[in-house]
């Protein structure tokens, strides 16, 4: 662990817990009761927010095609909150209509390529249905979070700097939304791009809390989530055992940030999590059973 930390005393930190991402790639359908057993077992760890389902067309994602008979089976408490993946303007009526979901999550591409891969649409068409989600969100008591996908650079030759991360932000930042996550999308992130992004935002934007959705392997997660940690940044995404990414991406996914390697790099510098340790390992032993692959009959 980096010997470099200067920090307080038990800060604090917002934890999201991304089964949604780690389950929607899967070639297979995990059952619904299963998928509920496994969601309130993750619900008593008491993360901050839990992303546990998407309102997507089927036919994108079939894997989370149960997300609305799933919400109806939780076991909500007030330590967690629900954040529900949207991708277009119904998606976004529909989640705004469940009184359990807080947070919508639109996932917005700096990458034209990927925006229309993702959404099947562009992105100045993109940036308008922020403006209809932001307006849904406000109206029925609940938050937009945009995932700034490809943030910290792409694969598809698109262009790619700092300052066109910025452009984008500045104009969902002038929309109102208050929750910006950095997402790297399919892993490319080098920590001198994680440095140079937050270093950027986080003065320049008081008033929106910026987030890392980090997609690691064993060998970087350590310093990615370094350096986001040392420019600023205090929300973070993970998943248990670093399952997941996005099937819309590359065909060689990157996981995401494993929720295990997150919890290990709070501890070791007392940073204030509220987690149930007990109950994170029950989760935890969980999602090998959830997320094998089942044998062909």
């Amino acid at each position: 662990m980096a010997g470099s930390f200067i920090h307080k005393e038990m800060e604090k930190v917002e934890w999201v817990e991304c089964p949604r991402d780690a389950m929607q790639g899967l070639s297979w359908f995990i059952p619904t009761a299963q998928k509920v057993s496994y969601l309130n077992s993750l619900l008593d760890v008491g993360f901050d927010v839990l992303d546990f389902g998407s309102f997507v067309s089927p036919k994108a994602i079939p894997q989370l095609r149960d997300t609305v008979d799933v919400l109806k089976q939780l076991k909500l408490n007030d330590r967690t909150s629900l954040l529900a993946i949207v991708a277009n303007k119904r998606g976004g009526e529909e989640a705004a209509a469940c009184d359990e979901i807080k947070f919508m999550g639109f996932p917005f591409s700096i990458s034209e390529t990927f925006q229309q891969r993702n959404t099947n649409s562009s992105i100045l068409e993109s940036i308008a249905t922020v403006e209809y989600l932001q307006s849904l969100a406000v109206k029925n008591n609940k938050e937009l979070v945009v995932y700034i996908s490809m943030a910290f650079g792409n694969p598809y030759g698109d262009d790619w700097n700092a300052d066109i991360a910025m452009k984008w932000v500045d104009e969902i930042a002038g929309l109102g939304v208050k929750t910006i996550a950095m997402s790297d999308t399919v892993g490319v992130a080098k920590p001198a791009d994680i440095r140079l992004i937050f270093e950027a935002l986080i003065p320049e934007f008081t008033d929106v809390k910026f987030g890392a959705h980090l997609h690691c392997t064993p060998d970087n997660w350590n310093e990615k989530v370094t350096a986001a940690w040392e420019s600023g940044c205090r929300r973070f995404d993970s998943a248990m055992k670093g399952y997941g990414g996005c099937p819309m991406a590359k065909d060689e996914l990157v996981g995401n940030l494993a929720s295990e390697n997150l919890f290990l790099f709070l501890n070791e510098n007392k940073v204030n999590t509220n987690i149930n340790a007990n109950n994170f390992e029950n989760a935890l032993s969980k999602a090998a059973a959830v997320f094998a692959e089942p044998l062909a009959t």
